[in-house]
């Protein structure tokens, strides 16, 4: 249960932490000072309240010798009422006479105690001499000054610790509220403070996130975002990191210059390489094919001449493709145009029966025709590679179904197969150049590993995606491109390009997938 607790709070932030520590120090240092104050002070009011007492308790003292039995009252009213009084100050005497308590009230008054709290205060007094507090209903706490006179009387005087308390409350007020606005104002300071401190620290967070956003992994990239200058001094600990980022920055663009090079260098070859290659194998398989018509050969000669043209087709195939890619690659090899992906479905389908009768076929487009700006004949080897990936990698009797559809403001093509799926093992380098689910790479079953890499050149060439959904018994490729608005004119417009491919574009046969 703790761990799930744990997993599930937020983590608080480098300011907010260091907000919580200083601010908290500081309070818990304001607070034990206000105590220490308060406990202090107390003790010195406390203090001074007790000789206060005591001196009152001795002038008090001194007027027991003249007390006037004729009022009615005991000797304590009469050695208040005779005597300098002090408001709130309460005299006990207790004689052989009797025992009796009065107290002088604000307005300068003696009134006698009751006898409940006359009981209430004997019930608490100790006889030694001593000073203590005592609790009388109606009166509160008092501090009271006790000492015996000769045995003939013993006198209890006090005062009441109102003053004293209420000085503390004040203090302790003083002290809270002071407190609390010196603590709002550090609080402001130090988020002040801190969050210019580690503004250079979000500058090297916000670059960093900005590089994170870039494209890096294909195409030429610029890496032109750096921390700013100001907030990458070297002098200081954030700025260091600052500084540090900076220096990966530039390491990894000059690393991403060199990696673009060399593609660069890559795809030249490979297209010139492709290009020189075209010509002594036309030369390769015209040879073999004159060869071939010669009728003195050897059935062992004719053979040999056959295998050499085979394998000089599968080149030219090969070399076609790579020379496509490298094409591609460079923004060439497209001629746009309006197409019809529903006719050209219909087409591909068409065209795929004869090659896998032993698979059922199944088109399923709208009666609207769905067009796209794009090379038709390369649409259409698009779609030709998808459906020979699904019949090469999929056993006799699957169903194989073609949907054209909108979907908003694009034109979805997708090929569904109800086959074993793709090997999960291959499923991210799917679309990669020479990637093949078949290891051993047989002619019936492995092809050349580019056909999906073709497709997904053509299909971003046309600024439109492809993706793969697989598991077993459901595979689904989807190829999503802008669609144009659909209309009448449109799709008779589209049916010439639908029907050839576009002037100047070389026609290439559908790849196997991988």
């Amino acid at each position: 249960m703790s761990t799930a607790v744990r997993s599930t709070r937020h983590p608080l932030s480098l300011q907010t932490r260091l907000m919580a520590t200083v601010i908290g120090m500081v309070a818990l240092i304001l607070v034990a000072v206000a105590l220490a104050t308060s406990a202090i002070l107390g003790g010195i009011l406390q203090q001074n309240l007790d000789n206060k007492v005591r001196e009152t308790t001795s002038r008090a003292l001194q007027g027991l010798g003249r007390p006037s039995l004729t009022t009615g009252h005991g000797i304590a009213f009469s050695t208040l009422d005779g005597g300098p009084q002090t408001a709130g100050f309460l005299l006990l005497v207790d004689s052989a006479a009797g025992t009796d308590a009065a107290y002088v009230d604000g307005d300068g008054t003696v009134q006698a105690l009751t006898a409940t709290q006359l009981a209430q205060l004997q019930a608490q007094l100790q006889r030694p001499e001593q000073t203590m507090t005592v609790a009388i209903d109606g009166f509160g706490a008092y501090r009271l000054y006790s000492l015996n006179i000769g045995g003939a009387y013993f006198i209890s005087g006090g005062l009441p610790l109102s003053d004293v308390n209420s000085t503390i409350g004040q203090i302790l007020t003083t002290v809270g509220l002071v407190t609390f606005g010196g603590l709002l104002l550090l609080a402001v300071a130090i988020a002040v403070v801190i969050r210019r401190g580690l503004q250079p620290l979000r500058a090297v967070a916000d670059t960093a996130t900005r590089v994170a956003g870039l494209p890096l992994s294909r195409g030429e990239v610029s890496i032109s975002e750096r921390v700013p200058a100001e907030q990458a001094d070297e002098r200081t600990e954030i700025g260091q990191v600052g500084a540090a980022l900076n220096t990966l920055l530039d390491h990894v663009g000059e690393s991403l210059e060199a990696r673009q090079r060399n593609e660069e260098r890559m795809r030249a070859f490979v297209a010139d390489a492709s290009h020189e290659l075209r010509t002594p194998l036309a030369s390769i398989r015209g040879y073999s094919e004159l060869s071939l018509r010669d009728p003195s050969l050897s059935d062992t000669t004719e053979q040999s001449l056959e295998r050499i043209q085979a394998q000089s087709l599968r080149m030219t195939t090969l070399v076609e493709d790579l020379l496509l890619l490298a094409r591609l690659d460079e923004g060439q090899e497209l001629v746009y145009g309006t197409v019809d992906l529903t006719r050209l479905a219909i087409e591909a389908v068409g065209d795929a029966r004869p090659a896998g009768p032993e698979h059922t076929w199944i088109i399923d487009v709208d009666d609207e025709p769905v067009l796209v700006a794009g090379d038709a004949s390369r649409l259409h080897q698009v779609a030709a590679n998808l459906l020979a990936n699904a019949r090469t990698h999929t056993p006799d009797g699957t169903v194989v179904t073609m949907r054209v559809a909108r979907d908003g403001s694009d034109a979805v093509m997708s090929v569904h197969d109800d086959g074993p799926g793709v090997d999960p093992a291959i499923a991210d380098e799917l679309f990669e150049r020479f990637s093949r689910a078949d290891r051993s790479r047989a002619r019936k079953t492995g092809g050349t590993g580019l056909g999906l890499s073709i497709a997904r050149a053509i299909v971003e060439a046309h600024h439109g995606s492809i993706s793969v959904s697989s598991e077993p018994g459901d595979t689904t490729f989807f190829v999503r491109l802008p669609a144009k608005p659909a209309n009448p004119t449109a799709a008779k417009a589209a049916e010439p390009d639908a029907e050839a491919p576009e002037a100047g574009v070389p026609a290439a046969a559908p790849s196997s997938r991988p």
